[in-house]
């Protein structure tokens, strides 16, 4: 098959769908990969890197788009490159398309198969392609909180932990998931006071026996979250319905009522934000203030770690990238049920029951069984 990797355009997104090592390994299945100049240099990966692992280069992001049979990015298509998109393409990226209503319908107009990373789900419910991302961007929240804390970047003047005699700062984490456990880690690592709040008391149970430190577990309903929010000096919101538009748990009264210099870390952003006066962000522009408090909502957030980020990002995507390049998407569809439930829309059908629901639109299952 003939894979192409552009250069990610989006907002100060460094990282890249394909590492030269990645490449190396396609090629040797039989793949022709093509790469844009420049596309691998904001994670460290030169070009000559890609061509001495058998990749062919070219300047301009036309020729890598229009001359593919599967595109793999990292971020979704941004509005420049809709004109890209057509009936033979397969798109393999990050989509979040319940929070992308315009995207949404330029891919169901355009017949794109594209299958979003977020959506590939295993039997036990697993988002693979996901959860590398969440975990750096719930470790990164952690110390994002901190960051803006500091009086300097307009916070309430406060160390997440404290120092002998003087209380830590208190960290509330909505959800209790692979975002939300690696922030809890992190927080606690830096001495806060952790409390995480979720709807499954099998998932507390869990996080109160391996997770060490100041920390404190609460059954998530709304007199809990008011409390919780109102307590906090960092809020990290990490609630997850997989492909689906996020419940807003934290309202503006809770927000009001937070104390100022406050921040709140939204990582469900990508997905509409859990918090109601939460709205997206650029790295370049990272935070607003409302009532006093900060809000920082990126939506690429990984993205400020690219080398990481893109590491761990091929650890996951790599095989399915093998599997679909091998046998071709039907194929692979057929042969393997994560990937189906990975499709977001193919030949004009949406076939993401939570994106449809977000929308309004027609669900049209990819095989009736």
């Amino acid at each position: 098959m003939l894979i192409g990797v552009p250069k990610e355009i989006k907002d100060h997104e460094y990282r890249v769908a394909l590492t030269p090592g990645s490449v190396g390994t396609l090629v040797r299945a039989g793949h022709k990969i093509l790469v844009q100049s420049g596309a691998g240099e904001g994670s460290g990966f030169p070009d000559d890197e890609y061509r001495s692992s058998g990749a062919i280069l070219f300047p301009e992001a036309a020729d890598i788009w229009e001359g593919a049979g599967m595109v793999m990015k990292v971020k979704e298509p941004q509005p420049s490159e809709y004109i890209y998109l057509r009936n033979d393409l397969i798109l393999f990226t990050y989509l979040h398309l319940a929070a992308e209503p315009d995207l949404t319908r330029v891919l169901l107009d355009s017949g794109t198969a594209a299958i979003g990373y977020e959506t590939v789900q295993l039997d036990n419910g697993t988002l693979p392609l996901l959860m590398p991302m969440s975990e750096v961007a719930g470790r990164m929240s952690a110390q994002i909180v901190a960051h803006y804390l500091e009086k300097e970047n307009g916070g309430r003047g406060k160390l997440l932990g404290g120092v002998p005699g003087v209380r830590p700062a208190d960290v509330v984490i909505l959800g209790g998931g692979i975002v939300g456990s690696n922030a809890a880690k992190i927080a606690l690592g830096m001495g806060a006071h952790v409390t995480i709040i979720d709807t499954s008391s099998d998932r507390l149970r869990y996080l109160d026996e391996v997770l060490h430190g100041n920390l404190t577990t609460l059954g998530s309903n709304v007199q809990n979250i008011a409390d919780s929010v109102n307590r906090a000096d960092g809020l990290v919101g990490s609630v997850l319905i997989p492909g689906a538009k996020t419940p807003k748990l934290v309202s503006r009264e809770m927000v009001a009522a937070m104390k100022p210099g406050s921040v709140i870390v939204d990582v469900a952003i990508d997905q509409g934000g859990c918090v109601e006066t939460a709205r997206p962000t650029k790295h370049s522009d990272p935070v607003y203030i409302v009532d006093e408090v900060i809000h920082y909502c990126v939506t690429n957030m990984p993205g400020a770690v690219p080398r990481t980020s893109t590491y761990a990002l091929n650890n996951a995507t790599l095989p399915y990238a093998l599997k679909i390049a091998g046998s071709g998407l039907m194929d692979a569809l057929k042969a393997d049920i994560s990937l189906v439930r990975g499709v977001n829309t193919l030949g004009g059908r949406l076939a993401s029951r939570p994106v449809a629901e977000a929308h309004g639109l027609e669900y049209i299952p990819l095989f009736r069984r």
